[in-house]
């Protein structure tokens, strides 16, 4: 029988959560990398950041992401040099893993399944923000670049709150767009984008905010948008001009579709939203019919 646009939501959210096994290799090499960090660094903190640590992970796409406080006499000034002496100092504990750098983190493809592979952000603690921690984090450019989890986590999670759970829905239903259309737009840059879109709203209504999301950042082109908190500066949507162009390129096919699914959902043809929501979704948003 037929079932509503709700109920496809509901039911498309499920599938995007992380199972239980999933979440427990997430898990798994946690206690291994932090005693090799803690030995070879005198690392202090070892904490879970990114999608996992937030809530917002997708099955099957989203890797596990940490921070790892190590003291200022043990980093290089150089930030690229610290990435190659943590990478060395993993690769003897994991010798067989394909460890590899991957600015600003360490890459540990561990296992066969995506929770599994670990991502390590070696970081110098600087100060404080309203209470929260400060670090800095590898540029990419030599240099140190300041980030802060902790008050970006609570960010969403406030805005979360306020919405009753609609927004990490939200932020997972716009990442499932990302995972499955291959489009190279930072994670942390989308994460941010919704969670301020959605602050400055009295409801959230999946339909509608999907398109007006999607439509606001082609209308800006994609522009790197100041850190709503204050902390990180400018945040650029892509690492490179090619991925800009190829995130706007999917962004308008993009638009195009999540306008079709919004209008039909508001015109109560269910089975024609149904059908751009899957086009929008790379056949994986449910059927219509059970």
């Amino acid at each position: 029988m037929p079932r509503s646009i709700n109920q496809g939501f509901a039911d498309f959210l499920t599938k995007l959560t992380p199972s239980s096994s999933e979440t427990q290799a997430a898990k798994s090499h946690r206690a291994s990398i932090e005693s090799c960090l803690k030995a070879n660094f005198a690392m202090t903190r070892f904490f879970r950041t990114g999608s996992f640590g937030n809530g917002t992970s997708i099955s099957g796409y989203s890797d596990v992401d940490y921070f790892a406080e190590i003291p200022t006499k043990n980093l290089k000034q150089h930030s690229g040099r610290t990435l190659s002496s943590v990478k060395e100092a993993l690769d003897k504990r994991f010798p067989s893993t394909g460890i590899k750098v991957s600015c600003p983190t360490v890459l540990i493809p561990f296992g066969t399944m995506k929770c599994e592979s670990t991502e390590v952000a070696p970081c110098d603690h600087v100060n404080y923000e309203n209470g929260y921690r400060v670090y800095e984090i590898a540029d990419g450019s030599g240099g140190w670049l300041r980030s802060c989890p902790d008050i970006h986590n609570d960010f969403v999670r406030s805005v979360d709150q306020k919405h009753n759970g609609k927004v990490k829905a939200l932020i997972r239903f716009i990442k499932a767009w990302k995972y499955y259309n291959n489009v190279p737009i930072s994670s942390f840059y989308l994460e941010l984008q919704i969670t301020k879109f959605c602050d400055g709203e009295s409801s959230i209504l999946y339909h509608f905010d999907i398109y007006t999301i999607l439509n606001n950042l082609l209308n800006s082109n994609l522009a790197a948008m100041r850190d709503p908190k204050g902390v990180s500066g400018l945040i650029s949507p892509c690492n490179s001009d090619a991925k800009w162009s190829e995130s706007i390129s999917k962004l308008r096919t993009a638009v195009t579709r999540a306008n079709n699914a919004k209008v039909a959902t508001s015109n109560e043809k269910v089975q024609d939203a149904f059908y751009w929501y899957n086009k929008l979704f790379d056949d994986k948003f449910p059927n219509y019919y059970y």
